[in-house]
């Protein structure tokens, strides 16, 4: 496997050197291939996907395969704009002069896709890598073994692997990749992880973007319109059945309206329905998710919910409740359908424990009051979010998608995926039809005097 693996590597470099993934032309062509082979297999991709976990092709489409087409189609219409050479302008030092930066991509890429999301955090990043000019080395989950095996059938049967490869593996695969020179590494998956990938590409000075994780807040202001407020964080929390990143993974409820908040929870959890049977609901992704997750589940704190099921890998959508910041529950990212509840009285006290915290990759605030809004975002650090909405922000492909601190480097998604994999040449391209003497020996008080003066001068 080291081998093969590292024939594919330098076959890619080989490639990108001979300059052929730098055209516009070509990369579009490839970005058009890859949405018809995608579309060619939905069908497949549909399948697989239930084998694993049981995810309807409504819930498949909506959050993966839609936002990885909507990803081509910008790049499509958008790339030669992206990679156009951009003109700034010349400091007076340096006139008479031209300035510009250049686009260009950074090479070989290594991209390790993440379970919860199999197609669309494989392939989005993937998209903005060939959109970039990039050859790609793509690494799916292994969790997923149905999602994973189509994955590379998609890419294996419409792509040579000189230029863009699909290795299947667990952790020791994993290990090898992350043992080689690559130009750009971009991650998804768990902070614990992600500082292994940090440490393996600081040994070759690679660039990386990280899509982490967290504990993403929900605070729930008494102002905020109640029934609307639940419905939209219900459908949040329990879509993917809470296995979501940018899932609310707990909400901070003011006291005053604490109670009558969790009754409308459940009113809108029961309205929904949630179950294998109605397509709107998944397992578990394993054994070893589902053990920790029940674990957190005891009589004494449960609300509502609370049921499971090993051989089906089902746990029902579950609240508890937290009494501090400090119970077991908020001890770590759930990532699944148990949705702890805190309370609160004073906004300032609560935003201020909550910047103790590592920065989480999304933050939600419900609320009717711009200063409350307003102060929420001034004064909390998070990758992004939503005011009176929840994990819908990751559907605006002008909206940059990435976590900060803990929660994750870099982003991706529209013009922020090209960015992630292109470096920006600076260029001063100047004229040999004259030359001041200003910076030559000898120095003189005439020449310091003007060139103070000039400095100024932007």
């Amino acid at each position: 496997m080291n081998q093969h693996i590292n024939d594919i590597i330098e076959s890619q470099r080989a490639l990108f050197l001979t300059n052929a993934t730098k055209s516009i032309d070509f990369r579009i062509e490839q970005l058009r291939k890859l949405r018809s082979a995608i579309q060619a297999n939905e069908k497949a991709m549909y399948e697989a996907i239930d084998k694993d976990f049981k995810k309807s092709e409504f819930d498949t489409y909506t959050t993966e395969i839609a936002i990885v087409y909507q990803d081509i189609d910008a790049a499509i219409k958008h790339i030669k704009e992206w990679a156009s050479i951009k003109k700034v302008s010349t400091n007076a030092a340096n006139l008479p002069a031209k300035s510009y930066i250049v686009p260009e991509p950074l090479g070989n890429a290594l991209v390790i896709g993440a379970w919860n999301y199999p197609y669309q955090l494989s392939f989005a990043p993937a998209v903005a890598a060939i959109a970039a000019g990039c050859t790609i080395i793509l690494k799916p989950s292994e969790l997923p073994t149905n999602t994973s095996s189509i994955i590379k059938k998609i890419v294996s049967e419409n792509f040579s692997t000189e230029y863009f490869a699909v290795i299947e593996g667990g952790v020791s695969e994993t290990s090898l990749l992350l043992n080689q020179k690559f130009d750009k590494i971009f991650f998804t998956g768990s902070a614990t992880v992600g500082k292994i990938v940090y440490r393996a590409a600081a040994e070759h000075l690679t660039p990386v973007t990280l899509e982490l994780g967290g504990k993403c807040p929900g605070i729930i202001a008494t102002d905020c319109k109640i029934d609307i407020s639940a419905k939209r964080l219900v459908w949040a929390k329990f879509l993917n059945a809470g296995q979501t990143c940018i899932a609310p993974d707990y909400l901070v409820v003011h006291k005053s309206i604490k109670d009558v908040f969790i009754k409308q929870l459940i009113k809108e959890i029961e309205a929904s329905s949630l179950s294998f049977s109605n397509g709107n609901y998944v397992q578990i992704i394993n054994e070893h998710h589902f053990d920790r997750l029940t674990k957190l589940i005891n009589k004494e704190n449960t609300i509502y919910g609370g049921n499971f099921n090993k051989s089906e890998r089902y746990i029902e959508p579950t609240i508890v409740s937290a009494k501090d910041f400090d119970a077991e529950v908020m001890k770590e990212e759930i990532f699944g359908p148990i949705l702890p509840i805190l309370e609160y009285e004073s906004l300032e006290e609560l935003i201020s424990k909550l910047k103790k915290l590592p920065k989480p990759l999304a933050c939600y605030v419900f609320t009717e009051s711009n200063d409350t809004k307003t102060k929420v975002l001034n004064e909390l650090s998070f990758g992004g979010g939503g005011v009176n909405e929840a994990v819908m922000h990751i559907s605006n492909i002008q909206l940059p998608f990435g976590g900060v601190g803990a929660s994750g480097i870099g982003s991706y998604h529209g013009e922020a995926g090209f960015k992630a994999f292109t470096h920006y040449k600076s260029i001063l391209e100047k004229t040999t039809l004259l030359e001041l003497n200003l910076k030559y020996h000898p120095h003189t008080d005439f020449k310091f005097n003007l060139i103070k003066k000039i400095m100024k001068w932007q």
